[in-house]
């Protein structure tokens, strides 16, 4: 959602993650319960009663998303699917997962632990609720809504609409019925496109009936469904395009050698402009010392060019993250999109064969697009 993360620790060895955004939802939860719904149920309380009622039940909320989402993980983890972190943000949770299931199972068995698990939260919620109640008003209180909450939000995921966890029940199913992963997800990405302009129409009916704040949050869920939908299954057809394709096939073996005493002015002047390249590694001695590329020289003030040398702005060699000639194309992109790189070397027994750019990869996919090969 929005750019940036702080990192909360760790789980099982997961990392959990709050996304900033996740502090707004927080924040109107919160709210929502301690001027509004506690108040109109118990008015004798007193304010601060109800504002930390508010944060506790809030946190329980968000504690209850972060187990929803540590039943993913786990699953997947016994299906051999590596989980990175697990990220908390304005629509609840979402487990980073590295790749795609290998068989149809193994996603339904992944996708079904999340709103089974929700679905007895409720279940432990409502039981506390029933033996508390008697006891003390307050936490019988945050009990009932925890209750409730967590059976909506099983709800909510059990929808078929992909990406949530019912839309990718759906695509296991459908997965499991065709033996093909990328027409399931097709079929699956499009339900889940009509049910987000569903939601999407829904709330602007809610918005012009005068229920603007709930038909405001309801259309948005319905935007952020279709986007959702729409990358997921260009990822998958993505995927799709460089499957078997190895950085071989795209990678620059005539990138020209610069030395790393150049002044930046040269390297611009002399190489950049002359040649349109935007990658250049740094020989020294017939060794490879670094890479300069166009990232490197924009970090330097214009003014400090005519100064700076090329071995100040580049990114030592054995700093680098390196790739095989054989890697696969696929693979290669996702690295490059998750770390943020746009080069990487080639690299192969030691020697430096060549670079490969997040450029030729696009335009390697946008050719075979544009053929339908």
């Amino acid at each position: 959602m929005f750019r940036g993360s702080i990192k909360l620790g760790t789980i099982l060895g997961i990392t959990i993650r709050l996304d900033y955004s996740w502090f707004i939802i927080f924040f109107l939860i919160t709210w929502s319960l301690s001027a509004h719904r506690l108040p109109a149920l118990y008015p004798d309380w007193t304010p601060a009663t109800y504002w930390i009622l508010g944060i506790i039940t809030s946190i329980l909320f968000f504690t209850s998303v972060l187990i929803h989402e540590m039943a993913h993980s786990l699953v997947a983890r016994r299906h051999g699917i590596p989980i990175n972190n697990i990220t908390l943000f304005i629509f609840g949770g979402a487990a980073q997962i590295t790749q795609e299931p290998k068989q149809a199972k193994d996603e339904f068995m992944m996708a079904f632990a999340g709103p089974a698990t929700s679905l007895i939260l409720s279940a432990i919620f409502w039981i506390l609720y029933l033996l508390l109640s008697n006891l003390s008003e307050p936490i019988a209180t945050i009990f009932s809504w925890l209750g409730s909450i967590n059976l909506m939000l099983a709800i909510f995921n059990f929808i078929p609409g992909f990406p949530l966890d019912g839309g990718r029940v759906l695509r296991a199913i459908i997965w499991g019925a065709t033996q093909d992963f990328a027409r399931a997800t097709q079929i699956a990405a499009a339900i889940g496109r009509g049910i987000a302009f569903l939601f999407i129409f829904i709330g602007i009916w809610m918005i012009f009936s005068g229920n603007w704040v709930n038909g405001l949050w309801i259309a948005f869920i319905g935007w952020f469904l279709e986007n959702a939908a729409t990358a997921s299954y260009r990822q998958v057809a993505l995927k799709d395009i460089l499957q078997g394709h190895t950085v071989i096939e795209v990678m620059t073996t005539d990138c020209p050698n610069v030395s790393g005493r150049f002044t930046l002015e040269k390297l611009v002047n002399d190489y950049i402009l002359y040649t349109t390249r935007r990658c250049f590694p740094v020989i020294e001695n017939e060794k490879v010392k670094g890479i300069i590329t166009l990232h490197n020289v924009k970090d330097i003030p214009r003014h400090l060019w005519t100064i700076k040398t090329v071995e100040e702005a580049m990114t030592p060699f054995d700093r680098m993250k390196k790739v095989s000639p054989k890697d696969g194309l696929y693979d290669v992109l996702e690295m490059m999109a998750s770390e943020d790189i746009n080069q990487l070397p080639v690299v192969e027994d030691s020697r430096l064969l060549g670079i490969v750019g997040r450029d030729s990869i696009l335009a390697f996919i946008h050719t075979r697009a544009e053929l339908g090969v």
